[in-house]
């Protein structure tokens, strides 16, 4: 191939690997806080949901619209998922669905409004853990797309769509 040749094929090759490159720049620019609000909303439906089910009397179900207010209370069948299916080690079954029932609807609720939300979302990161090995180890797809949201709101923090931001703002601090 000559060099005439060889340069007509380079520029377009060049061209096109701008072009890739400039399409590629546009998704540096997406913010981090239209990344974090549904990487924290996501994760806390998905817990909260599951701690629905650990509880009779007080139902919020924000995709089914369901709402009972009653004084919650841990279901008998819960109890029993924990004493047969779930059987954690160290536990006993009553202790651990209780904790279960707390942390899945005290950690996605902070997660939600941005408040503690690095710790947070730790907590749920443990609790997918737990769950991962213990519970569900074939679930490791689902289990990792839950890690891979809350390791980002633990590495970059819940943006500026949060309390954890309007509290940082209050006090001069930078909360990324």
């Amino acid at each position: 191939m000559s060099t005439l040749d060889t340069s007509m094929t380079a520029r377009p090759q060049r061209a096109a690997a701008r072009r890739i490159a400039g399409t590629l720049a546009h998704f540096a620019r997406v913010p981090h806080s239209l990344i974090a609000l549904p990487a924290r909303v996501s994760v806390a439906v998905t817990f909260w949901l599951s701690g629905q089910t650990k509880i009779e009397g007080l139902v919020l179900d924000p995709l089914g619209g369901t709402v009972q207010l009653e004084w919650p209370r841990i279901s008998e069948n819960a109890i029993e998922l924990f004493r047969s299916e779930y059987a954690l080690p160290l536990l006993p079954p009553e202790l651990a669905t209780y904790l279960a029932a707390v942390a899945e609807h005290v950690f996605p609720l902070l997660l939600v409004i941005g408040l503690a939300s690095r710790l947070s979302a730790l907590a749920l990161l443990a609790m997918t853990l737990v769950i991962q090995v213990f519970v569900y180890p074939a679930a490791f797809a689902t289990h990792g797309l839950w890690a891979v949201s809350l390791l980002y709101v633990m590495a970059r923090g819940p943006g500026v769509l949060s309390l954890d931001a309007l509290i940082a703002r209050r006090c001069g601090v930078s909360a990324r």
